[in-house]
């Protein structure tokens, strides 16, 4: 007796299709799962076999092997009980059998129950290109798997509701998706920050162009209060973001089924304890916070006090706006365009060159702790602010700045701008510009020529810092509604790359 069944799995963030084949033959008891099943899907023979028996079905007392194909591919997790269920009741004739464009997937309680699975969305995405027309899926997964276009989308709660919808008795109605729709009011709002207009102004540059960004003060500035607040100014997410963002939290296990996709702009802010594998991504391939970053915001708190390798890991994300791990289990290469932010304190302590000499630090411990940063990534650093300390008076009153939406609104019209001009050319802001744009739309008149040769030579600037300072006048330009780049607009970004550390 044989069968098969169409199911689906996970490599990285990506899914692929996964055939099962059941063989039945006579001969001694024995349940075998070959085509390189790790430990939970070899248990599956035991979930399997108490799902069939507690739903009045027959469990064949014979050899039973089941194939999962391709078969040089490493198989992991639960996501195929529900189709080695499937396949054992086919081939012995229990249950109708699934048309040929059906898939399946889901871990099974043993009583029969489904249980959600991670990374529903990637594969109900691998579902669609392989052609399925039909998939079902634990219930729980339905609302997620269901923004995959062009698949009918069935959530399933147990074994028994399955049977009979294959039988025609009782048809399971499919997920429809819900509107993807703009989060508002979940992140703080600027209105409440004191003062730190010129630090609102850097920041509202950085979310115009894309650009990344470093703050520098003493404990307690606001360094930290600002940078919570930038994703509530940033550009809504499309749908094609919204899929990649959700894609990638869905393989982590970070989605759930009141919250199916991720509309906002993501958030990161890892501890200064994380190792390389939890920023890159981990052993078994699961995307690290570069990843889960990736469309929104990665703050890096006290960035010296991160080891210096893993600081040294941002480099290859920050260019290529991808990163590829290597690990005993094989290959992957995650999607981690992110904003960086950053923020420091210039000492260890914390008020060095603070008015009220409170820092008791050597020139050799501040040059120390500031040398933690490598000056390759400080020059992918586009915009570095300084944070000062508040006054009292500052404290004093209440705060009167701008709300997000009012500066979201000028992000927004600047990154529409941006979207217009970079049509068809492979990126949307004016920190990804690739060299022959910038030619064409980052171009100087005599007077900014002359201002960037001075900046340049007093400065020391390096190409790569050269071409950062263009694309932020870009976006400085774009948020004034200019066409081209003014000495005004290069002055704002020069003074962007003023502030050095020691």
């Amino acid at each position: 007796m044989y069968s098969k069944i169409r199911s689906l799995g996970l490599k990285g963030i990506g899914g692929y299709e996964v055939e099962l084949e059941t063989y039945i033959s006579s001969g001694l008891p024995r349940f075998d799962i070959v085509g390189l099943p790790d430990t939970a899907v070899k248990e599956a023979g035991d979930r399997v076999r108490a799902a069939i028996k507690n739903n009045g079905f027959d469990y064949p007392v014979s050899r039973i092997t089941v194939n999962l194909a391709p078969a040089d591919t490493k198989k992991a997790g639960t996501v195929y009980d529900l189709p080695v269920l499937l396949g054992l009741l086919a081939a012995t004739r229990q249950i109708t059998p699934p048309q040929e464009d059906d898939m399946f997937f889901g871990e099974l309680s043993l009583t029969g129950q489904l249980r959600p699975v991670a990374g529903a969305l990637p594969m109900a995405l691998a579902a669609q290109a392989a052609g399925a027309k039909r998939l079902f899926v634990p219930a729980d997964n339905a609302a997620e798997a269901a923004y995959a276009e062009g698949v009918a989308v069935y959530p399933v709660s147990d074994v028994a509701q399955l049977a009979a919808h294959l039988a025609g008795e009782a048809p399971i109605l499919p997920a429809v998706p819900r509107a993807i729709e703009p989060e508002t009011g979940i992140f703080p709002d600027f209105a409440d920050v004191k003062g730190q207009e010129n630090v609102k102004r850097a920041l509202e540059v950085a979310a115009a162009g894309g650009h990344n960004m470093l703050m520098v003060g003493p404990p307690g500035a606001g360094k930290s209060m600002l940078a919570k607040r930038l994703p509530g100014i940033l550009p809504d997410m499309s749908r094609e973001e919204a899929l990649q963002t959700t894609a990638i939290w869905s393989v982590c296990g970070l989605t759930a089924p009141s919250d199916p996709i991720i509309a906002r702009r993501p958030f990161r802010a890892p501890n200064q304890t994380a190792s390389r594998q939890a920023l890159a991504g981990a052993a078994d391939l699961r995307p690290g916070e570069m990843s889960l970053a990736h469309n929104g915001v990665l703050f890096l708190d006290e960035l010296p006090e991160f080891h210096r390798d893993v600081i040294d890991l941002l480099r290859q994300p920050l260019e290529e706006g991808s990163i590829t791990v290597s690990r005993a289990a094989g290959s992957a290469t995650y999607p981690s365009r992110f904003m960086l932010v950053c923020a420091m304190n210039p000492c260890r302590c914390g008020w060095y060159g603070h008015p009220s000499r409170r820092c008791r630090c050597t020139e050799k411990s501040v040059h120390d702790y500031q040398a933690k940063i490598s000056g390759p990534l400080l020059d992918r650093i586009d915009i570095m602010a300084e944070v000062p300390a508040l006054e009292f008076e500052e404290l004093e009153r209440k705060p009167d700045g701008e709300p997000s939406a009012a500066i979201k609104s000028r992000v927004d019209a600047a990154r529409e701008r941006q979207r217009e001009r970079y049509a068809g050319l492979g990126f949307d802001a004016n920190a990804r510009m690739t060299p022959a744009a910038m030619e064409e739309y980052c171009a100087l008149d005599d007077a900014g020529s002359a201002l960037m040769r001075s900046a340049f030579d007093a400065l020391g600037l390096t190409a790569r810092s050269y071409d950062r300072i263009l694309r932020v006048a870009r976006t400085i330009a774009d948020l004034g509604g200019s066409e081209r780049i003014r000495p005004e607009h290069l002055a704002e970004a020069i003074q962007y790359r003023t502030f050095q550390l020691k």
